[in-house]
């Protein structure tokens, strides 16, 4: 770990020479906002870096556990292989844009930097919505599936996925339809404050709107499968009933650990405090990051597939007296 900072403070260091040859252009910050601003970025990038770097390595070996045991191969796990992707997604566009931040210092382009918010705030998006295409999901298998058995299907949700990607594209559009996102020394490409209407859309579309519904649906399910007398289309087994309350929690606590991720970011927003800003960029990256750790211990057939393949190691390596 410390040599991970190590390594990502000095590249950070040895790029500010090519800044002193780069010409800027004129932005109303201050020599005093951007000196203030590399001291956050120089402690902010290192650490969210490290988190990105956790959450990509866990990300790709459950997609890689998932597409090689034939046990996984549910529609579950191909909802968690959907936010592992969307968690990869975001993990590769944050570290683009730590590259052009540290690294490429002279495109001073605002298309470009559109371009770049467009990604970042899409990758934000996928990973929430990737929630909401869960509970969905849930929503279909718990209470519809015995009425519409079709509607539990792999090719069900190979389409809802489609439709949450296509969804995801076109929220974050105001990024790049507006020239709100603006080029600035020391800056990630994000919709300043200034811009009040464009804030408050990236609060309820990106977050409040679909954590509502996560939280309705949920809600809504829990009632159902909690207290019979309530339920309009199905009457479920009692252990089938069982798996979809623990399938319910674990998606609700995944879910609650992305809401105090955000939370930082949030106030913010609402009080221009510095030092939230720089916590608020650490804290998503270690909020990914968590998740993903979360999801191999509360998931009973990855974690029992993980047990059972560090006891066959342990077995192959036990010397023979």
């Amino acid at each position: 770990m410390k040599f991970i900072f190590h390594i990502a403070n000095k590249l950070f260091l040895s790029s500010q020479d090519h800044l002193l040859k780069t010409p800027l252009k004129q932005t109303h910050s201050t020599p005093m906002d951007e000196l203030e601003a590399f001291k956050t970025y120089n402690i902010v990038i290192p650490l969210s870096l490290f988190g990105i770097l956790i959450a990509f390595i866990i990300a790709c070996g459950i997609l890689i556990l998932v597409g090689c045991v034939k046990r996984l191969h549910t529609v579950t796990h191909l909802l968690i292989c959907n936010t592992s992707i969307s968690s990869i997604f975001y993990c590769i566009v944050q570290s683009v844009n730590y590259i052009f931040l540290l690294f490429i210092k002279w495109e001073i382009n605002d298309v470009s930097c559109r371009w770049r918010g467009y990604f970042g705030y899409m990758a934000v998006v996928a990973v929430v919505y990737s929630y909401l295409t869960q509970a969905i999901s849930r929503f279909f298998i718990s209470i519809l599936s015995t009425r519409y058995p079709r509607i539990s299907s792999f090719r069900t949700h190979f389409i809802l996925i489609l439709l949450q990607w296509f969804v995801v594209l076109l929220i974050p559009l105001p990024a790049i339809l507006t020239d709100h996102i603006r080029h600035q020394p020391f800056s990630l490409c994000w919709v300043p404050r200034k811009f009040t209407l464009h804030v408050i859309y990236t609060i309820f579309a990106y977050y409040l709107i679909p954590a509502l519904l996560i939280f309705a649906m949920h809600m809504y399910i829990y009632v159902c499968i909690k207290y019979p007398r309530y339920q309009v289309f199905i009457l479920t087994r009692r252990h089938r009933t069982k798996r979809d309350l623990q399938v319910l929690y674990n998606i609700m606590i995944l879910f609650a650990i992305y809401t105090l991720g955000a939370i930082p970011t949030v106030l913010y927003i609402l009080t221009n405090v510095r030092f939230l800003y720089g916590m608020g960029i650490i804290s998503v990256s270690f909020t990914v990051a968590i998740e993903k750790l979360v999801t191999l211990m509360l998931d009973r057939d990855i974690r029992n597939i993980i047990k059972l393949y560090f006891r066959r190691s342990m077995v192959q390596v036990r010397p023979i007296y």
